[in-house]
């Protein structure tokens, strides 16, 4: 489902999505309000979102669809290339963010990756979100949270390595376990704090406190 304010750009998005053979768009909305009563309709699989719309911005109804029954994937567009709109988009339950002008190809990968359960960020983002916590422009809150007491010391350990972009192969390596131990206890603590992939539960370990930024070089 594409949701975008703009006719033009929801015709562009069509156009590159509807050229994939593996791809459907079921349904088209002009702003957030609008998106979540189609949603409700369509049962769309992913949702291409716009950030800034008028009434209800992309932001809420994303947060809105996300929160609900079987929600759908959600990769936020936007043509501001702004932190906040990061982090609110990850915290409202986004698993990819790409700037308008990113290629087509970029875009249709984006959309196979998140709809196969990953999260996607444009490198750029990445590493401004990454920076953004390492120089404690994003805080991070005390660590006395339930989410945090329900993991173990070892899925601590692992959601601590997430948090600092490790794959499972390195985590294994820094941790001294298998790979195989890795991946149950990424699939054990992304369901006890509630993170749909490593993206969020990056965001989630820094707001725990369960990592500390970096002290600025």
């Amino acid at each position: 489902m594409i949701v975008d304010d703009q006719l033009m750009v929801r015709a562009g998005l069509a156009a590159i999505v509807g050229s994939q053979p593996d791809l459907d768009v079921v349904g088209e909305a002009g702003d957030g309000a609008a998106a979540i009563t189609l949603a409700a309709e369509v049962q769309p699989d992913l949702v291409l979102m716009d950030v800034r719309m008028p009434g209800v911005d992309g932001l809420t109804a994303t947060a809105r669809l996300t929160s609900g029954p079987n929600p759908p994937r959600v990769i936020v567009l936007t043509t501001f290339h702004q932190d906040a709109y990061v982090f609110q988009a990850l915290r409202a339950g986004a698993s990819g963010f790409l700037l308008k002008d990113s290629e087509p190809t970029d875009l249709v990968a984006a959309i196979r990756t998140v709809a196969g359960g990953e999260a996607m960020l444009s490198p750029a983002v990445t590493r401004r979100l990454i920076d953004a916590f390492a120089t404690g422009a994003v805080s991070a809150a005390a660590p006395e949270d339930p989410r945090l007491n329900a993991l173990t010391p070892r899925e601590r350990d692992v959601l601590g390595q997430i948090a600092r972009g490790l794959s499972n192969a390195e985590i294994a390596e820094t941790l001294g376990i298998g790979t195989g131990t890795v991946k149950t206890h990424v699939n054990a603590l992304l369901g006890k704090i509630g993170a749909r992939d490593r993206v969020q539960a990056t965001i989630i370990a820094y707001d725990l406190g369960l990592v500390r930024p970096a002290s600025p070089t």
